[in-house]
C-alpha cells in the first residue's frame, strides 16, 4: 500500500469510494437515492478556502485508490487547528489497516507542519488508538455539545490552546 496526496484526477474515484463507504440501505432495504453527506461535504471542502492540499491523502493498493482522508483548517478559538474527516476505506478492504495508515500519516504530516491540534467526530474506540481523547479532556469544546465522547482531539507539538472548536465553513452548511 502507498499513501500519497490527492490528485485532481482522483476526485471521481474518491466520490465513489466515500459513497460506498458511507452508503447503507434505506429502512425499506433500497439503496440510498442521493450521495451520502460525506461525499457532498468532501466536494465542498476541496473547493473551500480551508482546503490544505498536502493533507488530502489517498491510499493506493495495486494502483487502485482504496482509502481517502482529508484534513482541513479549523479553529480553536482564534488559533488555527485542524479538522480531520471525512475518512473512508473501500468496503471490500476495510479492517485491513488502510484507515489506520491514513490517520497515522495525517498526524505525522500535521505535526511536521507545526500544527497544534487535530479534532474529529468519530468512534472513541477506534481513534483512541492514535492518541485521540474526548475533546473536553483537553479543554476543547465541541461544535455540537451533544456529540459528547465522539468529538475527540489530539494535541501535537506541545500545544496547550483551549476553547471552542470550529470546523471549516462547509461543515456549517450541512
Amino acid at each position: 500500500m502507498r499513501i500519497r496526496p490527492l490528485r485532481d484526477d482522483d476526485c471521481a474515484v474518491v466520490d465513489r469510494l466515500l459513497a460506498a463507504a458511507f452508503s447503507g440501505p434505506q429502512p425499506d432495504g433500497s439503496p440510498a437515492a442521493s450521495p451520502p453527506v460525506e461525499v457532498v461535504l468532501n466536494t465542498a471542502l476541496l473547493g473551500s478556502a480551508e482546503f490544505i492540499p498536502e493533507l488530502a491523502l489517498v491510499a493506493e493498493r495495486d494502483a487502485a485508490v482504496v482509502g481517502y482522508c482529508i484534513t482541513t483548517r479549523g479553529w480553536l478559538g482564534d488559533e488555527p487547528a485542524l479538522g480531520l474527516g471525512p475518512i473512508g476505506v473501500d468496503p471490500g478492504v476495510q479492517r485491513g489497516g488502510i484507515g489506520s495508515a491514513l490517520v497515522r500519516e495525517t498526524l505525522r504530516l500535521a505535526e511536521a507542519r507545526g500544527e497544534g491540534l487535530v479534532a474529529l467526530l468519530g468512534d472513541p474506540a477506534y481513534y483512541g488508538r492514535f492518541g485521540f481523547v474526548t475533546s473536553t479532556e483537553l479543554g476543547v469544546a465541541p461544535p455540537e455539545p451533544t456529540w459528547g465522547a465522539y468529538f475527540q482531539a489530539i494535541r501535537l507539538g506541545g500545544s496547550s490552546s483551549a476553547g471552542a472548536f470550529r470546523y471549516a465553513a462547509p461543515f456549517d452548511e450541512l
